[in-house]
Formats: C-alpha cells, structure tokens, sequence
C-alpha cells in the first residue's frame, strides 16, 4: 500500500508501515528525526492530499486545538490581544485539520488529543491510551476514520496512576499528565525538543496501526464513508 503519514516527522509511524512491506512516507515541514530522509516528504502536505494514497493517516498540530491550552484563552491570564491572538490561531489550526477531511483518498485516520475539534467538527469515532497497547502511560488519544476500522487494543496493561507534581518528599497534590511532567526535573530538553517527544506516537500505537490497518486492502470496512 502506498501510504501518507501527514505531520510526522518523528516517523515513527512509517517506519511500522515500512517494515511489512508499505511503500510509506512520513511528511512534515521540519526535517525528519527518524533517520530515513529518504521516506520523508520535507514539503507543505496539503497538495499532496489531492494525490493517488490508499491511505493517509494526519498527526496535525494540536497547541492550539487541545483542552489542555484551554486557560490561555481566559482574559483572567492573558490580555484580550493575546486571547484574542490565540483564537485566530485556533482557526487556522482547525482549518488544517479539516484539509485531511477533504483529502482524495477512502482510507483517512485523523489523530490529535481531545480538543477543541471534537465540538466544532464531531465526536471522534474511538478514542484510545498508549496502555492499551503496551505502553504504561496514560493519554486520549482521538481517531477520526474514515474507511478504517477501530484499532484493537494489543496488549491490555492496568491503568497507570496518574503523576502528581512533587517538591522533595512533599506532592501538592495537583495531578498531571505525562506531557507535563516531561516539564518537571533536570535535563528535560528544550521546549522544542518536549514538543516532538509529545507529538511522537507510542510505538504500540504506530505497530497496530501497520499491522491492523495495512492489512486491510482488499477487505470491506464497516466504518463510515465519509469524515
């Protein structure tokens, strides 16, 4: 299958397709830092959404989309200029999003965190955690599918206990997510660098996508037709 990994430069997720047999090729503006610059598109994807894919799957930009950034849009933190700023970007964000709806393919995942597009586009069609998948972590992760079926869990781990922030031996008690605490210690690495590590698809997650989603090209899907 030839498939189209929208806004992913870690290529994590291609180099999975790539390793059963895909003709698969991660996408981004920024270089990509899966070692395979070979497999990576370093371009603007819009165009190539109007392209011949049998499947795309788009890990678009969630800074401005995802409930976790929802207090920046408050005048009680930022002035109305910032919200108001904030908001624009939204829009834009959002926009992007809505391009992989409209992309010339029958095969289209759409990943991003619960957000701002579960209202203002609809409700996800599954939602899913790293620990479903062998990963001890918890994040909702959304799947918007179109011709694709609801990813089966791989290897059902307990639920993880959520991380409290901590000073020495005292914990204040406000839960965070494993986003945050990448924030938290020494040697974390650069805003930059956290922003890959957050954008970059557990590697359980990327391994059922391969294997459950491209192995399905001959095989009727009973999921919606349309996004």
């Amino acid at each position: 299958m030839k498939v189209l990994l929208a806004c992913e430069e870690s290529q994590t997720v291609t180099k999975a397709f790539r390793a059963l047999g895909h003709e698969a090729y991660s996408c981004d503006i920024e270089p990509c830092s899966g070692g395979h610059p070979e497999w990576h598109l370093q371009e603007d994807v819009i165009p190539l959404l109007q392209q011949d894919w049998d499947m795309i799957i788009a890990f678009p930009p969630c800074t401005y989309l995802t409930h976790a950034g929802t207090r920046h849009y408050s005048t009680r933190i930022n002035s109305e200029e910032k919200v108001n700023a904030r908001k624009e970007k939204r829009t834009l964000a959002a926009s992007f999003f809505m391009s992989f709806t409209n992309a010339k393919c029958q095969r289209i995942a759409i990943e991003n965190p619960v957000g701002f597009m579960n209202s203002e586009f609809r409700k996800p069609d599954q939602i899913i955690h790293p620990y479903y998948f062998g990963e001890s972590v918890q994040k909702r992760t959304c799947l918007w599918l179109k011709g694709l079926p609801l990813l089966i869990p791989t290897n059902m781990l307990a639920k993880p206990e959520p991380v409290y922030i901590c000073q020495g031996d005292k914990c204040k008690g406000k839960r965070i997510n494993w986003c945050e605490a990448l924030k938290t210690g020494k040697g974390k690495g650069s805003q930059g660098e956290r922003a890959k590590m957050r954008s970059k698809t557990f590697q359980g997650i990327a391994d059922a996508m391969a294997q459950q989603w491209g192995n399905i090209q001959n095989k009727p899907q009973p999921t919606q037709e349309v996004l």
